[in-house]
């Protein structure tokens, strides 16, 4: 129906952005509705994503005439603006920006590097930017996910961990058990994507590859391709950011951060009560 009012695809796509993000309006209306309040932050992140998303197809389509190194660049902002975000998910545990970032560079980086160099992943900028930015955001979407689930296991967990440092156990060990189930709970999201394709959905890569004109079957094993490097990438990225983050989750004198953070909240609950 919006085509026949909007017959620019300029226009088009801002009248197709503006109704998805009404449909989006809709879903934090009825939340509100059953008292969670997602208003603001729903509200900054579609306009967020809307002005970014355009940003980068604005610098696309400056970098397709520049030479094909370019993108690497592109690539390493991207690294660098996914762990200031995905470091929000560790809120109180030192160096978690750090931790992220160098994470995510490892898991993302090294699995487009070797991709690249044997040539699984085209050079060209129409195809590096968008595969390399599959991987990162889903080293982002990992990392986040295991950090997240870090700290929550911590926070839940806080007299059994300074039990086991009171008994002489070294820190590291004293929070192993949730440094393994951070890291399973991450990669279910990667590992269902696997198990689910091409059953449950079909991702836009191979829609995208058919309506170029690529053969069906090289579009299906290459989406298996893709969603295979989003694995290792998220994995790589998981296991990296879990042995770092640990280290972190202590003080110098091997005490626990996160034991103020619990104070707090305590304190603000009690004084609600």
């Amino acid at each position: 129906m919006l085509k026949h009012f909007f017959p620019a695809q300029l226009q088009l796509g801002f009248a197709q952005a503006g109704a998805a993000s009404l449909l989006a309006c809709l879903v934090v209306l009825l939340a509100r509705g059953r008292q969670i309040h997602l208003e603001r932050e729903t509200l900054i992140a579609l306009l967020r994503g809307l002005v970014q998303i355009v940003a980068v197809g604005s610098i696309l389509l400056i970098l397709l005439g520049e030479p094909r190194w370019t993108g690497a660049f592109l690539l390493a902002a991207m690294v660098i603006a996914a762990g200031a975000t995905s470091a929000r998910r560790a809120r109180g545990i030192p160096g978690s920006f750090q931790v992220s970032t160098f994470s995510i560079a490892c898991g993302a980086g090294s699995v487009i590097s070797i991709m690249t160099w044997l040539g699984v992943i085209d050079t060209a900028i129409t195809a590096f930017i968008p595969v390399g930015s599959m991987l990162v955001a889903n080293a982002m979407n990992t990392n986040s996910l295991a950090l997240n689930r870090f700290r929550s296991e911590v926070l839940g967990h806080v007299g059994e961990i300074e039990t086991a440092l009171a008994l002489g156990a070294h820190p590291r060990q004293s929070v192993y058990c949730y440094v393994q189930s951070s890291m399973e709970a991450s990669l279910i999201p990667a590992i269902d994507s696997l198990r689910s394709l091409g059953i449950v959905w079909i991702p836009g890569l191979m829609a995208g590859m058919l309506l170029s004109g690529a053969r069906p079957i090289y579009a299906a094993i290459y989406q298996f391709v893709v969603l295979a490097m989003i694995f290792a990438a998220s994995g790589l990225t998981s296991l990296v950011s879990t042995l770092l983050i640990r280290t972190h989750a202590f003080t110098p004198a091997e005490q626990l951060a996160l034991r103020s953070d619990v104070i707090t909240k305590s304190a603000t609950r009690a004084a609600a009560k």
